[in-house]
C-alpha cells in the first residue's frame, strides 16, 4: 500500500523538516513526499537538499497563496495508492502509516479514512473530537476530519475532483475544505471512517490577537460548508449556539480576548452561512490522471 503525502507550504522551514523526520521514522520506503511551495523566495532550498537521496521527494513550485490550489497541483502528480496531506508543521507518530496502510488493506471498500489532531503534549488537540470509532456521515463529520489527518485512495481523490478551491487558506472561505471534500465523497457513495486513535500531532491553536483576526475567516468556511451541505437545523445550529454562549460567558467571567474569539467566530459562520449560491460549481469536475 504506497502513499503520495502532498505538503502545501508557506512561511515555514524548520517545521517542515521535522515533518520530514517523523517521515523518515516511519521506516517505510514507499511513501513520496511532494512538496508544493508557496514561498516567494529559497527558503525551502536547503532543507530539501538536506533531504534528498534520503526520502522521495517530489519540489514544486507555486505563485497561487492557495492551499487547495497546492494540495490539487500535488495530488496530479500523486503516484501512490493513498494520499494524504498533512501539513507543513504536524508531524507523524511512529507507526502511523502502517496503521492507515493496514485500515485500506483490510477494507477494499474503504475510500476515506481520517483521524483526530494530537496534542504535542498529549492527547487530543484543539478543537471538538469525536471519541468513538465508525462511519462518518453529514452530523458527525464536523468532529470527525482534519486536513493533514486525512487519507483517500488516489483514485476517489481524483474522481471527486480533488479539494474545492473556493475553500481554506488563501480564500474567503478560510476553512472545512477537508470536511466538504469528505461529504462529497460520501454523495458519490464512497466509504469514510473516523479512528481516534490514528492521530497526528499538530501544534495548538492558542488564544491569541491573531486568533480573534482569523476566527470569523475560519467560520465563514465552516458555515459556507454547512449550507452547501443543507444539513440538518440540529446539526448547524449547534455550531450557532456554542459560540453566542461562548461570547456571552466570557464576558460574565472578564475574558475579553475570549469573548471577542467567540463574537467573531459566530459573526463569520453567519457570513458563511447566508453566503449566496453555496453549491455553484457541484460536482467538481474530476481530475485526471497524469501520464504514468
Amino acid at each position: 500500500m504506497s502513499f503520495s503525502l502532498v505538503v502545501a507550504t508557506r512561511g515555514r522551514d524548520a517545521e517542515l523538516a521535522a515533518f520530514f523526520d517523523s517521515l523518515l521514522a516511519q521506516g517505510r520506503a514507499d511513501a513520496e513526499v511532494i512538496v508544493v511551495d508557496q514561498n516567494a523566495d529559497d527558503r525551502l532550498a536547503p532543507v530539501i537538499a538536506a533531504y534528498e537521496g534520503r526520502l522521495p521527494l517530489l519540489w514544486r513550485r507555486s505563485a497561487v497563496a492557495n492551499a487547495c490550489h497546492a494540495r490539487n497541483l500535488g495530488l496530479a502528480l500523486a503516484r501512490g495508492e493513498i494520499v494524504g496531506f498533512p501539513d507543513d508543521d504536524c508531524t507523524y507518530p511512529p507507526g502511523l502509516l502502517d496503521r492507515v496502510a493496514a485500515a485500506f488493506a483490510g477494507d477494499p471498500a474503504l475510500a476515506v479514512l481520517t483521524g483526530p489532531a494530537a496534542s504535542p503534549e498529549g492527547g487530543f488537540g484543539s478543537g471538538r473530537w469525536r471519541t468513538e470509532a465508525g462511519a462518518i456521515d453529514a452530523a458527525n463529520v464536523w468532529t470527525s476530519v482534519i486536513e493533514f489527518n486525512l487519507f483517500l485512495r488516489r483514485e476517489v481523490a481524483l474522481a471527486i475532483g480533488g479539494f474545492d478551491e473556493r475553500l481554506g487558506p488563501g480564500t474567503p472561505f478560510g476553512s472545512a475544505e477537508g470536511n466538504d471534500l469528505v461529504l462529497r465523497a460520501i454523495r458519490a457513495g464512497h466509504a469514510a471512517r473516523y479512528e481516534p486513535a490514528q492521530r497526528v500531532v499538530h501544534p495548538d491553536k492558542r488564544l491569541t490577537p491573531v486568533a480573534v483576526e482569523r476566527a470569523a475567516l475560519y467560520g465563514r468556511g465552516l458555515g459556507f460548508v454547512l449550507r452547501r451541505h443543507a444539513v440538518p437545523a440540529g446539526v448547524w445550529l449547534t455550531f450557532l449556539i456554542r459560540p453566542l454562549g461562548g461570547a456571552l460567558l466570557s464576558l460574565v467571567r472578564g475574558r475579553l480576548l475570549a469573548a471577542r474569539y467567540y463574537w467573531a467566530t459566530l459573526r463569520g459562520r453567519l457570513a458563511g452561512f447566508t453566503a449566496p449560491h453555496p453549491t455553484e460549481g457541484l460536482p467538481l469536475t474530476p481530475m485526471a490522471e497524469a501520464a504514468r
